[in-house]
């Protein structure tokens, strides 16, 4: 298993991939949930990202927030986040653990979980926990891989020995042991949600990920995926698209 460190190394990488297709996928899904926090942060609101890891989205949330607080259960996450505080002052770091968090209750106008929930066996009790910290009319922007898209199925194979060193001679790039230990399908993610205490306000899925076009494919691959992404959104193929992608509000 990779170490914090390590990972929050591969997610800095993955904006500036070399391999067109990989930096597509990760760029595109850090764009729409920047879009989502501009359109629900609350001016001078207090945020909260559960699970921060590379800091992307840090100091986006500052400008739109009075406050941010990013909680990690792994102190090596929030040790990394620290380096931005001098740009970024009205950040503030805690040590959670969402499942059983310790924050107070209705204290955040916004909750961000972006690629955190895949990591938690207990999912339903994280998505509590971020239930019970939004105030009344608060929102939550979640993102998570859907369990049966081809980048998943492929990364389980990437990993197994002897594979993984031809896969990172292919990238030249980190390539690592996701630690997704709980994907799910949408059906199941929108369950969970409403379970929880969430209204889906808003949903979305991208990422159109074709083994071996997307390691050989170039530009042409891209493309190609992309417009492939276009019809399947709107199709039968929306559950092979890599990321899901929700709004919800407290009810």
């Amino acid at each position: 298993m990779a170490s914090p460190s390590e990972l929050v190394a591969l997610q800095e990488t993955l904006y500036r991939s070399g391999n067109p297709t990989r930096r597509w996928l990760h760029c595109a899904r850090r764009d729409w949930i920047i879009a989502a926090l501009q359109r629900h942060a609350r001016p001078g609101g207090r945020t909260l990202e559960v699970g921060p890891g590379c800091g992307v989205y840090l100091p986006v949330l500052a400008t739109l927030s009075g406050q941010v607080v990013a909680a990690d259960i792994e102190a090596a996450y929030l040790r990394h986040a620290a380096r931005l505080r001098g740009t970024v002052p009205n950040l503030e770091l805690v040590r959670d653990d969402i499942c059983a968090t310790a924050l107070p209750a209705h204290s955040f106008d916004l909750v961000l979980c972006t690629e955190v929930i895949e990591h938690i066996p207990d999912s339903a009790a994280a998505l509590r926990g971020m239930r019970r910290l939004l105030k009344p009319g608060g929102v939550l922007v979640l993102s998570t891989p859907q369990r049966y898209s081809p980048l998943e199925l492929a990364a389980k194979i990437a990993i197994l020995p002897g594979l993984i060193q031809l896969v990172r001679r292919i990238y030249r790039e980190p390539v690592l042991e996701t630690g997704h230990v709980n994907l799910m399908t949408a059906r199941t993610m929108q369950r969970q949600l409403r379970e929880a205490g969430f209204e889906i306000a808003e949903q979305h899925r991208s990422g159109v990920y074709l083994p071996l076009i997307a390691e050989f494919g170039g530009a042409r691959g891209l493309r190609l995926a992309q417009r492939l992404e276009a019809r399947a959104r709107e199709g039968l193929g929306r559950s092979l698209l890599w990321t899901q992608y929700y709004v919800a509000h407290g009810v």
